[in-house]
């Protein structure tokens, strides 16, 4: 704005633009696109740190309930007197309202702020545990989980816009996704060793631990007050989010596919299950070292769209009766690629809706989900085709291929 200009109506400024507004610390109020004025809206941001550190643990706890009830699927079958195709639909209910919340959670997280969203999901997880906890009921089980899934769903996109709101860099938002592996990952290391002495409710005292200190954690973090000018416009007509929607549901999605699937796949062929599970948890592991590296990737459209072709021609070798070392390289080479995308299109959401960030990250997520929910049955019917499951593993090869051409181009 020239000198002696008049100063622009900033309500009108903010609902033409639909801006969020942030004033900092260090002096003045700016919006997202460098303008400086008076906040219509006002986002005061928290103590860097432990705001960061607040998200982390938010992530890695409310995600601790993806894996906690596959990790001792055979227990939970006995004690439960159900085959383990029940057990597994105490998974499948809770990412059925993981999913459903995804976009609601996001624009609760831009209106209420991501700490409160944050602090309804940990109860919602505690709740839906102490139902668990009350009987090995299957139909019981099944709604109880199906409330984990609203906590789980809603406390992941909140973690991601609580990062954003403490200006975390895309490295630091990888860091997150990482957390939010990490957090499956620990519950499969630690919930089978603590089958022994807690039996069946192994999973659910485990999670309401888990829950509690990522309560508390979260509780004792900085609040921010936080007010949007928010543009009305949907998300499916964006065609920039829906091209970062496709390219997380085939990283990120159909990872979690290939995983759930890999271990059947190597053991068909010849592999023993120990050496199969230990080489198909380098589907996920990998991911947890490539989504903070990621960050350094943001906006080289080169790298990512090499990473997806590695990653592809990684998912062919699973498709082919190779020795078992070049299996072993291949789960852990896509794995590794499936990662890196990840603060990409996170912070390519949140940048391409400054008027709806958290909104943007439940939609492009929400993409993932259903890729998880759709494809991980869909792999499974590729196990009664000849091949045995490899037919399938081409798919995604083919499908991660296809998946350059969403690669947002520039930064």
């Amino acid at each position: 704005m020239e000198p002696g200009e008049d100063e622009p109506d900033r309500e009108q400024l903010g609902e033409r633009h639909g801006i969020a507004v942030f004033e900092r610390r260090c002096g003045g109020s700016y919006d997202g696109r460098g303008i400086r004025f008076r906040a219509i809206g006002v986002e005061r941001p928290p103590c860097h740190r432990f705001a960061i550190a607040a998200a982390l643990a938010l992530g890695a706890g409310v995600t601790w309930n993806i894996a906690n009830v596959g990790a001792v699927a055979d227990p939970l079958a006995d004690a439960y007197g159900v085959s383990l195709a029940v057990v597994g639909l105490f998974t499948t209910a809770l990412f059925v309202t993981h999913l459903l919340v995804q976009i609601p959670a996001g624009r609760a997280s831009d209106r209420i702020g991501a700490r409160n969203v944050g602090l309804l999901a940990v109860v919602a997880v505690v709740a839906g545990n102490l139902l668990l906890l009350a009987a090995p009921d299957s139909a019981l089980a099944i709604v109880a989980r199906l409330l984990v899934g609203v906590g789980s769903g809603a406390g992941f996109v909140a973690g991601a816009e609580y990062m954003r709101s403490a200006h975390a860099s895309p490295v630091l938002q990888g860091l997150y996704g990482a957390a939010t592996m990490a957090g499956g990952g620990l519950a499969i290391a630690i919930v089978p060793q603590l089958a022994p002495l807690l039996g069946w409710r192994a999973p659910y005292w485990s999670a309401l631990a888990a829950a509690a200190l990522t309560g508390a954690v979260l509780a004792a973090a900085p609040a921010h007050k936080l007010q949007f000018v928010t543009r009305r416009g949907g998300f499916v007509a964006d065609r920039r989010l829906l091209r970062l929607g496709l390219l997380h549901g085939a990283t990120f999605g159909l990872s979690v596919v290939a995983a759930n699937w890999i271990v059947p796949l190597l053991e068909r062929h010849g592999h023993s299950r120990g050496t199969a599970a230990a080489l198909g948890s380098l589907l996920l592991l990998g991911g947890i070292v490539t989504r903070p590296l990621g960050g350094f990737v943001v906006g080289r459209s080169a790298t990512l769209a090499a990473a997806l072709l590695v990653g592809a021609a990684a998912f062919a070798v699973l498709a082919t009766p190779a020795p078992l070392p070049v299996l072993g390289a291949g789960a852990a080479v896509a794995g590794l690629a499936a990662g890196l995308p990840f603060a990409a299109v996170f912070a390519g959401a949140q940048l391409t809706r400054p008027d709806a960030p958290g909104a943007a990250v439940g939609f492009v997520n929400a993409w993932a989900i259903s890729a998880v929910v759709g494809g991980t049955p869909l792999l499974g019917l590729a196990f009664s085709l000849p091949g045995e499951g490899r037919i399938g593993f081409g798919c995604l090869a083919v499908l991660w291929a296809a998946a350059v051409a969403t690669v947002p181009r520039g930064n």
